[in-house]
């Protein structure tokens, strides 16, 4: 932006500001003016209601002040929060489709820098383009404060700044107690064939200066900049992050001279987080900086001499679970660690005997429960060990190992699902939490390489007296109907995502509670309490895991690929073919074509049928090679004589490998054709 535009834009978002805190804007909530980040003054004279948001960050600020109801329309990339997984896709980040968003009729579009199409075939007063960069932390109040305004949710903006503000202060509090001569150098890993960072004026080197860290100066600009092996070695970064992406790019340099030779490669101080953190400057950012700081400072926060507040219960929300033995039933809110913790807890009004895949057989419970662990939380429970870490929380909560049964987890409790299923006077509850995304496998494949406390946890609670053997074997009625949930989901296996659907996760748990009244000897899948278990769970791990990862049945097919780490800009190769084929444009077309249905539906058909062949279901594929030909010739148009293999992936299965083919194949005789027409 031009130093005279940048200085007019915050004019006037400070003019808007004051009239925000000056209360004008209650009885005036319109017209909101400003300038963006692109140098266009904009007017919003009313509240949106036709949204595409181009922007995940945009996206999610929009959802988290209430306003998710106006946005129609996101980009693939949009997977947070969980509202997102039933709007429209209009393709890519990088490359949305001019054409879908034209089919949804928006008043206003969020766009980025990068969108220059989008920008060319809407402006001119077509359609409202707002570009709303961040470069800082501040530049995301600002976001959330002007989409407040925009949306009319002013209120919940300022909620969401302040939730922001309070977790950076805390952090800023604890890393304050950190001598500036022990300050770790953290430097973002980033790229693909080389090495990368982000620039000196990113946020994201203010999230490491806000965590406590000290980010390399390079003296160079932008999102991401190239960083030379002199460089790198100069700066020695002691602890390095990147996104599950980045993997790839320390497995092919941190084994070479210079680049193995920083402290944070030889001390295995090297860290991965979501994208959704590390990538987006957005309402999170706070979350993230306390996760990132807590890598950073792992051995200092453990120390309770460096904790800002004592360890308590701080707020208390109230269940309704209608069973006459629950005594009390809430999620108690409480800061460990100085990290706010959330735990279920229900009490009895007597003691009552329990079946936990984590304790065994236990009598004398009055209390059972599951309880949340944030990410910043984790290294400082590993470092305790599980016992010395219960312990500890259950101090916090009040309870008595000795007469509680606890579960351990890292999903959220304010997404716990509660399922009721009845039948005449046969009633049973089925309270879960669900996280599918970091490490769920398939039993009997997938090799176990440690152990941590549940990410798919269940309590039953029935209102008839479960006998010994009855809670038993509703252990093995919930868990088939937690997997029959996650195979109907289609969930993959974290470790072989390609070839195999998830029958659970490594680390799942589950409690059966005696429960008081009539007698059940059996729940067993013919019986009608096994009945009732599996329908109550099979929902409840369903509603738990939208709630948790944001996964539905019907999501769309890009999320699908990316749950199989199949990235079609990283697998597609032109080295077999003699052209010109530019991997970019076909990776657009690609992305372009699975807008339209009958691909879509291709494809996806294609994941089934991979699934059986892999396991031996169909055993000849000459039928499906003949529907991936024909929809090549489909989309190009004419005949295809010799089919190329773009695929560069060695281990992409190969029902897989011939529907990608099928369609890139198409896309690339197409182009061919036009191209030869233009000429």
């Amino acid at each position: 932006m031009k130093p005279e535009r940048k200085v007019l834009h915050n004019t006037l978002f400070f003019t808007i500001f004051f009239l925000i805190l000056s209360g004008a804007s209650t009885v005036f909530p319109y017209p909101v003016e400003f300038v963006d980040s692109h140098g266009d003054a904009v007017v919003i004279r009313e509240r949106p209601l036709k949204v595409v948001s181009l922007v995940p960050g945009i996206t999610e600020i929009i959802c988290r002040i209430g306003a998710g109801d106006a946005v129609k329309a996101v980009t693939c990339h949009d997977t947070y929060p969980p509202e997102t997984a039933s709007k429209t896709i209009v393709g890519g980040f990088f490359s949305p489709s001019v054409k879908a968003i034209t089919a949804i009729h928006p008043d206003v579009i969020f766009v980025s820098s990068l969108h220059t199409k989008v920008r060319e075939a809407f402006g001119s007063g077509k359609c409202q383009l707002i570009n709303l960069s961040a470069d800082s932390i501040f530049d995301i109040y600002r976001n959330i404060e002007l989409l407040g305004s925009i949306f009319d949710r002013r209120n919940e903006a300022s909620k969401v700044i302040d939730e922001i503000k309070g977790e950076l202060q805390i952090i800023e509090r604890k890393t304050a107690r950190v001598p500036i001569s022990e300050r770790k150098r953290v430097i973002r890993l980033m790229g693909r064939d080389r090495v990368m960072t982000p620039g000196d004026d990113s946020f994201q080197n203010e999230y490491i200066r806000l965590a406590g860290g000290i980010p390399p100066k390079l003296n160079k600009k932008g999102s991401i900049v190239p960083v030379t092996k002199e460089e790198w070695m100069k700066f020695n970064p002691q602890i390095i992050y990147g996104c599950g992406g980045d993997r790839e790019t320390a497995g092919r340099f941190f084994n070479q001279p210079g680049w193995k030779d920083v402290d944070a490669v030889k001390n295995g101080k090297i860290f991965y987080f979501s994208c959704d953190l590390t990538c987006r400057a957005s309402t999170r950012a706070g979350h993230f900086v306390s996760l990132l700081s807590s890598a950073i400072y792992e051995d200092d926060f453990s120390r309770k001499d460096a904790q800002i507040f004592n360890d308590h219960i701080f707020e208390e929300r109230r269940l309704d679970l209608a069973l006459d033995y629950i005594k009390d039933q809430r999620i108690a809110y409480s800061r460990i660690n100085d990290f706010v913790n959330k735990t279920l807890i229900i009490d009895f009004k007597e003691p009552l005997s329990v079946v936990s895949t984590l304790e065994g057989k236990r009598k004398g419970v009055t209390s059972v429960g599951n309880h949340y662990s944030p990410l910043s939380c984790w290294r400082l429970t590993h470092k305790l060990g599980l016992e010395e870490a219960r312990s500890h929380i259950l101090d916090v909560i009040g309870k008595s190992k000795n007469t509680s049964s606890f579960l351990f987890t890292g999903a959220d409790m304010d997404n716990l699902a509660i399922k009721r299923a009845r039948f005449k006077e046969m009633t049973i509850y089925a309270l879960v939490t669900a996280g599918v995304e970091s490490n769920a496998l398939r039993t009997s494949v997938d090799e176990g390489k440690f152990y941590e406390p549940g990410t798919i946890n269940i309590i039953l609670l029935p209102n008839m007296r479960l006998t010994p053997r009855a809670m038993t074997r509703a252990v093995i009625t919930a868990c088939e109907a937690k997997t029959a949930a996650l195979q109907d989901c289609d969930i993959r296996s974290s470790y072989t995502h390609l070839i195999h659907q998830a029958t659970g996760t490594g680390t799942d748990n589950i409690i059966v509670v005696e429960g008081r009244g009539a007698t059940i000897d059996n729940a067993g899948g013919h019986t009608k309490m096994g009945e009732l278990i599996g329908k109550a769970v099979y929902d409840a791990v369903r509603e738990a895991m939208f709630r948790q990862n944001g996964i539905l049945t019907g999501r769309s097919v890009f999320r699908r690929l990316i749950e199989r780490k199949i990235f079609i800009s990283d697998v597609i190769s032109t080295g077999e073919c003699e052209c010109d084929a530019d991997r970019s444009d076909l990776a657009v077309a690609f992305e372009e074509i699975l807008l339209q249905s009958r691909y879509a539906g291709f494809i996806e058909s294609a994941f089934s049928v991979s699934d059986d062949y892999e396991r031996g279901l169909v055993n000849d594929l000459a039928s499906f090679e003949s529907l991936c030909n024909k929809i090549a010739e489909e989309i190009a148009g004419k005949k295809i004589e010799n089919m190329i293999n773009f695929i560069a992936q060695d281990n992409m299965p190969c029902v897989l490998r011939m529907a990608l083919n099928g369609l890139l194949n198409g896309l690339y005789c197409r182009a061919r054709e036009r191209s030869a027409e233009n000429l």
